[in-house]
């Protein structure tokens, strides 16, 4: 006998299969609309209460700068022991000369004369530098050509260094730069003639080292 004959038809799953899935599809689905009402009806019970916002105010930092604190005083040296003083006895020396034994010695030497130019300062930097008096014109215009120079067209700058003392004297000539044919003695030379204002430090007049360039031109070419 077949076991499907066996069966008894209230035990046969099949043939209720979609009745029961239905059955529970409706159910599941009623349980849901269910609880879904329930949960509106849980909101509206609840009273919900707006919290104030807390406001937060931002407070500018103060950048701090941190003082270096001076180093402490050095400490005092503390007071060394001086021995005691000792008395020392004189030796005697006994010098025998006699009388003739000084007679040939030499004389002293002649005491040494100081020098008047001892403390004599030249300034290199002065506040109210030396000028000639009548400005470079006055250079010029005592200025004269040497004929060596003219003859064999030299031109350029001569720069002649000398210093200018309190008295606006001028002296010490030294020539930095010559373009030769005689032009730097020609420079010199009108340096000496033109009358010049000494320089001056704190409104004092003092000697100054001062420097001048002087230009050779020929105007005939």
């Amino acid at each position: 006998m077949p076991l499907s004959e066996r069966k008894k038809p209230e035990a046969d799953l099949r043939r209720t299969y979609t009745i029961n899935m239905q059955i529970g599809l409706i159910i599941i689905l009623l349980v849901l609309i269910g609880l879904f009402r329930l949960n509106l009806d849980f909101n509206r019970d609840l009273n919900f209460q707006e919290q104030p916002q807390r406001v937060v105010q931002l407070e500018d930092i103060i950048q701090t700068t941190q003082q270096k604190t001076p180093p402490p005083p050095p400490r005092p040296r503390m007071p060394e022991e001086v021995p005691n003083d000792e008395i020392l006895e004189d030796d005697f020396f006994d010098f025998d000369f006699d009388d003739g034994q000084l007679s040939h010695l030499p004389p002293p030497p002649p005491p040494v004369e100081e020098d008047e130019d001892e403390g004599y300062e030249i300034f290199e930097v002065v506040e109210d530098e030396p000028y000639p008096l009548g400005g470079l014109d006055a250079i010029y215009s005592n200025l004269r050509y040497p004929e060596i120079a003219r003859r064999a067209g030299i031109e350029g700058v001569v720069i002649i260094q000398f210093v200018v003392d309190e008295h606006g004297n001028v002296s010490q000539f030294n020539v930095l730069r010559d373009i030769g044919g005689g032009t730097a003695n020609a420079a010199i030379e009108a340096i000496q003639q033109t009358e010049w204002a000494p320089g001056r430090q704190r409104g004092r007049a003092v000697p100054v080292r001062f420097q001048i360039p002087v230009r050779f031109m020929l105007h005939n070419r």
